[in-house]
């Protein structure tokens, strides 16, 4: 299959498109009078909200000028309706060198400190496990496989739910958990893109599903919430999870996920930890 990195060759151009895309021009305050044939906000119509003339945007949007001033990247980001985590998404693309390492010296280690580890030993009684900034699963507890086998070492977290047919019963609202998870990974490759770049080439030719959200330029930047997971021989399991970034270069992330005490999910993983014992 041919690979187009047409859209990546111009990710902020690309980014600004989908954003306008998907702004409804009557909440905006623009008066049509004629049927419009283009979803959300024209070109012109965006330029002119922001107080930027339609030339330079258009320079802006077809990558002719990639380096816009943080003046006009904040109208722009206001008039788009921009989140938290969508602003500091565009300002990665424009200003790199404020965002994470991009990977320019050594791969990131693999290696997850021996502290870390100690660590996971001693939640013998919670799903956790370390990523990397791919999602690959570098470390776990035994609990955390049992829950999910692609909580397990040597798994990648993206390949798994997009390419094992498992993952749509273990995730029982997989379109959610798939979209968190492309947006997710595309605001860490904004930061790391010389590290990760290969993988995202390789996962948009491996899947349509994955193609197809990824060109939906959506940023997700989620450390904390609910996950429902349909487990063997136990049923479905509401656990909510906690993120910590790892401090160092290589970009770790530990999950760690937790019932909320005496319900039924809590009765439920003790038994489940206690029976692997």
């Amino acid at each position: 299959m041919a690979r187009d990195d047409h859209q990546d060759d111009n990710r902020l151009g690309s980014f600004l498109r989908s954003r306008r895309e998907r702004i409804d021009a009557s909440s905006a305050g623009v008066v049509s009078h004629t049927r419009r044939r283009v979803k959300g906000l024209r070109r012109e119509e965006l330029a002119l909200l922001a107080g930027v003339s339609p030339s330079y945007y258009t320079r802006i949007e077809q990558g002719r000028d990639r380096h816009p001033s943080r003046e006009i990247l904040e109208a722009l980001a206001g008039v788009l309706r921009l989140d938290d985590t969508e602003r500091g998404y565009l300002w990665s693309l424009v200003a790199p060198s404020l965002a994470p390492a991009d990977g320019g010296g050594p791969a990131p280690a693999d290696t997850v400190r021996p502290g870390v580890l100690v660590l996971l030993e001693r939640w013998a009684d919670l799903p956790a496990f370390v990523v990397g900034p791919g999602r690959d699963v570098l470390a776990g507890t035994a609990l955390a496989a049992r829950v999910n086998p692609a909580w397990s070492a040597g798994h990648n977290l993206i390949e798994c739910t997009f390419l094992d047919p498992r993952a749509r019963v273990v995730y029982p609202d997989w379109e959610d958990i798939a979209r968190q998870a492309v947006a997710g990974l595309r605001t860490t490759v904004a930061g790391r893109s010389a590290e990760l770049q290969g993988f995202v080439a390789s996962m948009r030719e491996r899947s349509e599903i994955f193609r197809a959200l990824w060109d939906a330029h959506d940023v997700y930047d989620r450390a904390a919430g609910p996950k429902r997971l349909a487990v063997e021989g136990v049923g479905v399991l509401c656990l909510d999870y906690e993120t910590f970034a790892l401090a160092g270069p290589e970009g770790h992330v530990l999950y760690v996920y937790f019932p909320r005490p005496g319900g039924e999910d809590d009765t439920a993983l003790r038994l489940l930890a206690a029976s692997r014992r």
